[in-house]
């Protein structure tokens, strides 16, 4: 399904976040707090967003996506490898931080995910996970709903592939609640992290330190 869709991914990001996407991601990089030349790992990266917003910041990133499609269709500068997030072909402590957006829901086990985040990471190494969330507030919880079950699998399947954009809105069943995700985080020795919300509560980045 990701290889179908990687020749469009970027542009179907841009308009059904409008834009939005970019900003988020140059937060989350910033929010790593990493001195430059830190070796990132972006975990899903798919296309290369993340990584070329952590070049922009002067870190050494490098991409992982178990889609061969998004890989070949990338826009990077950074060395990208073909890979399994809850495998990761990387030596324990070898990495300063670790980036991923919009995949937890896409791993059969996000407890699993995260342990090996904190296997690669060395001591005070960083995560910073970019991911849906519910709005607080009921008005703009169901907007959210409407628009992302509704609107976004149109925008998908007139610019894409409408069964792919049908998948995105309905894979969110599989996202633990904020607090229950947070759970996870800490459990997996990340104790200081925390989730906050941009895009009025519809996206979440969540940030932590390893032990």
């Amino acid at each position: 399904m990701f290889d179908r869709i990687a020749p469009r991914y970027d542009l179907v990001n841009r308009v059904m976040t409008f834009g939005m996407d970019v900003g988020w991601r140059r937060r989350a990089v910033r929010a790593l707090g990493l001195p430059r030349r830190s070796v990132v790992i972006d975990v899903a990266c798919g296309t290369g967003d993340f990584c070329r917003e952590a070049e922009e910041a002067g870190l050494m990133p490098v991409g992982l996506d178990f889609s061969f499609g998004m890989l070949r269709a990338a826009r990077t500068g950074a060395p990208l490898v073909q890979g399994d997030g809850l495998r990761l072909p990387f030596k324990a402590g070898e990495a300063d931080g670790v980036t991923c957006g919009f995949a937890l829901r896409n791993v059969t086990s996000i407890p699993s995910l995260f342990d090996e985040f904190a296997r690669i990471l060395r001591p005070g190494g960083r995560v910073a996970i970019l991911e849906v969330a519910q709005p607080r507030a009921s008005a703009l919880r169901a907007g959210h709903h409407l628009y992302f079950h509704k609107v976004v699998p149109l925008i998908g399947g007139l610019l894409s592939d409408g069964a792919a954009y049908r998948y995105l809105p309905e894979s969110t069943a599989y996202l633990p609640p904020r607090d229950e995700l947070l759970g996870i985080v800490r459990a997996a020795g990340f104790t200081d992290a925390v989730s906050d919300p941009v895009g009025l509560g519809a996206v979440q980045i969540i940030t932590g330190t390893r032990l």
